[in-house]
């Protein structure tokens, strides 16, 4: 219950009648100040009043909310949605356009104006009562098309996922490690902070009860239109005998009608099964295939080792496109049970955006593969012809050109003429065998071509993530020679700091990290210096060497990037959402916003005119920010990795910089598929179950249960609330 605090509250639809016609006001009473109106019932029975003129009853609606017959034929037990509203039954609020004038304002029964001209209801509160009326404007979400209320914004990631990856794995780099050490830092210094705030605002109890009346206005659509459809059952209506014609009619109707249900019952009872059952065998029979190939692609030798996923692009995505084939079934089974309850039950709605999301994907995916690898087996040997001369022209003869001119004192710098013609000479005689290498391969790489075209079926991501493998395989030798010439860097300017430490009479205590002082003897500072003169003025032939196989390997690396970046968008791009959020916003809540409206009330009952606030409240659609917002991590964790001043120290003095693990660069592809893959006996036993039969509206009973109190505070409604007693009236 909330407290009173001389603040009337009344919650009403945009969408409901706005006729002058009278009606009763159903719906819930949150206090003795805070309704929620549902609907309004114009087509009840009416009674005459002071004046003459017929009025709407208010007590046979009430009477038939007690007897639950304007729940009637649900769909679902209604209970369900009393305990989701937080509320054991229904009330008649007030009146609409009554032609009684009040005499008195009386909290439990409104009377309110309705015109067609006016959008907003005029609501009777004379000043004497002292007290404030906001009328809180809204359009009530249409369940059907998935249109709801949130608090907080829509998850289009699985929710286990979010542990999953601040989980660290044993094959992560340091770097990423320290990354998340500093973030675990940073969020308990702002726990600390959050400690030492000055002014601590304490939630309201109505402000407690937001997300309860949330619930309340999801739920308002479905109840409203049940009730409406059940107005016509509220009064005692004598049921009439039927004539001789509509006698014949129903007994020709009914032979029909046990034709077809006869026939419907061989169907669903003996054939519909069968099919059913062979369905889910073969479908199991597939899964287990699956799971085979996946216990290979995660199969590791030892637990600091890389997985076949982690090192190759192409295993990477058999290995999302099967983990989604063993997904879909479990999600086709949860979107299934949303048919076993109510459509104001907002639960399943991120699960159905996710599954049509990754069919979307995949579906635009082979269509995309399916013209892409149309063109690559039409022109293999074209596309053979152009492969072979890019990779000939810059990764032979270009790197020999470049090799070449660095050996001869390249852009006027004076190097070493020996050591410039050893590197240049050893990197030559690699790059001649490895040139021999790729002269045998030229046969087969049309076959190579058509492969790559054929797999293109399966997707426009099979051949872009084969591609990216064949980039690592191709310029392999252009990566051992960055890591060569880096390590010969890396040594030498290590052995040139060293030794300047020696000419300065110092030395480095490892033990303590740190520099101390030493006497040398005079032949050691001698070798010391002639050794640091030779080694200096080698650098720079080093460097060069080392500059340039550094410039290829990151040509290379952003080559792989854009490729990846393709995957990334072919695999996780959300195309389902954006189109909801172009077709109806609404499907997409981000939020809640509440605009102030003020309209002055001129009623005749009141003496000056009163300026009533009405507050217009919706759903706010979610941000294109937080759409991508996996993109963003991604952006910000490459920046952090590769623009890390630690990682530019590495790349400065010649050190290994470890690429970035494809786990956490390509995380966000697995978003939308759970942490823990489902076993075979879970698969089975979900496809395997009977589905859930039965309606709220298909038993009679009392309300002799009484109504109880949940053990998390919410009232519980007894399951046979709101049946009535089909034997107190009659049918037309």
């Amino acid at each position: 219950m909330l407290m009173s605090d001389g603040l009337l509250r009344v919650f009403w639809p945009y969408d409901l009648p706005r006729s002058s016609s009278p009606g009763v006001i159903v719906g819930w009473r949150n206090s003795e100040l805070d309704l929620f109106v549902l609907t309004v019932l114009e087509d009840v029975e009416v009674r005459s009043s002071l004046f003459g003129s017929s009025i709407a009853d208010p007590r046979n609606v009430d009477n038939a909310l007690r007897a639950g017959i304007l729940f009637r034929n649900s769909p679902h037990p209604i209970v369900r949605i009393f305990a989701l509203c937080g509320r054991s039954a229904m009330h008649v609020l007030g009146s609409t356009n009554s032609p009684d004038p009040p005499t008195a304002f009386n909290s439990s029964h409104l009377y309110v104006t309705t015109s067609p001209s006016c959008k907003v209801p005029r609501i009777w509160c004379p000043p004497e009562t002292n007290l404030s009326v906001q009328v809180f404007m809204f359009h009530r979400p249409h369940p059907t098309r998935m249109e709801y209320m949130s608090l907080d914004p829509i998850s289009l990631a699985l929710g286990d996922q979010v542990f999953a990856a601040n989980q660290t794995d044993a094959v992560c780099s340091k770097i990423d490690t320290e990354e998340e050490h500093d973030n675990a830092k940073g969020g308990k210094l702002v726990e600390k902070l959050k400690l030492h705030t000055v002014v601590k605002h304490v939630p309201s109890s109505k402000e407690q009860a937001l997300p309860l009346i949330i619930n309340q206005v999801n739920c308002a659509y479905e109840m409203g239109k049940l009730m409406e459809k059940n107005s016509h059952l509220i009064g005692i209506r004598v049921k009439r005998s039927m004539s001789v014609g509509e006698r014949v009619v129903e007994s020709a109707t009914t032979l029909w009608d046990m034709f077809v249900l006869g026939v419907s019952y061989v169907f669903w009872q003996w054939i519909w099964p069968v099919i059913t059952r062979i369905f889910v065998i073969g479908l199991v029979f597939h899964r287990t295939i699956a799971e085979v190939v996946l216990q290979v692609l995660e199969w590791r030798a030892h637990p600091d080792a890389a997985a076949l996923k982690d090192i190759s692009a192409t295993a990477q995505q058999v290995d999302i496109r099967l983990q989604q084939f063993c997904y879909w079934p479990i999600q086709y089974v949860k979107l299934r049970q949303r048919k076993d309850n109510w459509e104001s039950v907002t639960t399943s709605h991120p699960d159905y955006i996710r599954f049509y999301n990754s069919l979307w994907l995949v579906a635009n995916d082979v269509i995309i593969g399916i013209a892409l690898g149309s063109y690559i087996i039409d022109n293999a040997n074209w596309v053979a012809f152009q492969i072979n001369f890019i990779l000939t022209g810059w990764t032979v003869e270009g790197l020999q050109r470049t090799i070449s001119w660095l050996m001869d004192w390249p852009a006027g710098l004076k190097l070493n003429n020996e050591l410039a013609a050893f590197l240049g000479d050893l990197f030559l005689w690699v790059i001649e065998n490895w040139a021999a290498c790729i002269a045998n391969l030229q046969p087969y790489l049309p076959h190579i071509i058509y492969v790559v075209g054929c797999s293109s079926f399966a997707g426009a991501s099979m051949p872009i993530a084969l591609f990216s493998d064949l980039v690592s395989i191709l310029t392999v030798h252009i990566y051992s020679f960055y890591i060569a010439s880096a390590r010969i860097f890396n040594w030498q300017l290590t052995i040139i700091i060293s030794l300047f430490h020696l000419f300065r009479g110092k030395k480095r205590n490892v033990l303590r990290n740190r520099i101390d002082s030493c006497d040398y003897d005079l032949d050691q500072l001698l070798l010391g210096t002639i050794l640091f003169t030779v080694l200096f003025f080698l650098l720079p032939t080093v460097i060069v060497f080392y500059l340039a196989f550094a410039s290829a390997r990151m040509l290379i690396i952003s080559v792989k990037a854009a490729l990846d970046t393709c995957l990334a968008f072919l695999n996780h791009f959300p195309l389902f959402a954006l189109m909801l959020r172009v077709k109806d916003s609404r499907r997409l809540p981000g939020g809640i916003r509440f605009e102030l409206r003020e309209e002055h009330d001129k009623s005749t009952a009141s003496q000056s005119p009163t300026s009533v606030p009405y507050i217009h409240f919706e759903s706010i659609p979610l941000a294109l920010r937080a759409m991508f917002d996996q993109y963003f991590q991604l952006g910000h964790r490459l920046r952090k990795h590769y623009l890390a001043p630690r990682v530019i120290f590495c790349l400065i003095t010649g050190r290994f910089v470890p690429p970035i693990h494809r786990r956490n660069l390509y995380g966000m592809q697995y978003s939308m598929l759970p942490a823990r893959r489902a076993t075979m006996m879970e698969v089975w036993s979900m496809l395997t179950q009977p589905r859930k039969t039965g309606s709220g509206g298909s038993t009679s009973s009392s309300m002799g249960g009484g109504i109880g109190t949940a053990a998390n505070g919410i009232l519980k409604v007894p399951g046979t609330f709101g049946q009535g007693d089909l034997r107190r009236r009659g049918h037309r």
